[in-house]
């Protein structure tokens, strides 16, 4: 039998900036990576929702200007995920998103690497891979930049979706 005492830090309710940042981190990422872009867009917009601040700002080393403002960087991630959504809804295009972290000893700054798969209905395979650096504060990102942007494979075309929903059942005439 033991009689140790175990005590409760509140440091445990109340986590360092440094500890706070790596959970939120940990958190979006594990939020970001378990969406499912098959199944609604809807999904990452609401984590966006949750984890960005409303006077967030985004870059990437491809654009001139950042974007300032939680409804500017929303428009620029719905018009990227809603093309992605229909790709995977209707074409049939497998999508896969992976991240992986980028150790760092900043306090409120994290970098992770991501890798963005999509292997059409024909099976030809197009990646994109980028590293994002995020900025926190209070549990929200504030500042997040895209950089080291690399692809491999061809861009998919028309020819890699399952488009086949136009094409008349089999006996059919064609109409002309």
């Amino acid at each position: 039998m033991s009689n140790q005492h175990v005590f409760i830090s509140a440091d445990q309710f109340h986590p360092d900036p440094y500890t706070q940042s790596r959970n939120a981190e940990g958190a979006l990422n594990a939020a970001m990576v378990h969406a499912d872009i098959s199944r609604s867009y809807e999904e990452y917009l609401e984590i966006f929702d949750e984890f960005y601040a409303d006077d967030v700002e985004a870059s990437s080393e491809t654009t001139e200007e950042p974007i300032r403002g939680k409804a500017g960087v929303r428009s620029l991630l719905f018009s990227f995920l809603v093309p992605l959504h229909a790709m995977a809804e209707v074409g049939g295009v497998s999508i896969s998103v992976r991240q992986t972290p980028i150790p760092g000893d900043v306090v409120d700054e994290t970098h992770s690497g991501w890798t963005l798969e999509l292997v059409g209905a024909t099976g030809k395979v197009f990646t994109v891979n980028w590293r994002t650096f995020r900025k926190w504060k209070d549990s929200r990102v504030v500042l997040e930049h895209h950089y080291d942007h690399q692809q491999s494979g061809e861009p998919l075309t028309d020819g890699d979706l399952r488009l086949n929903l136009l094409e008349p059942p089999t006996g059919l005439p064609k109409s002309s």
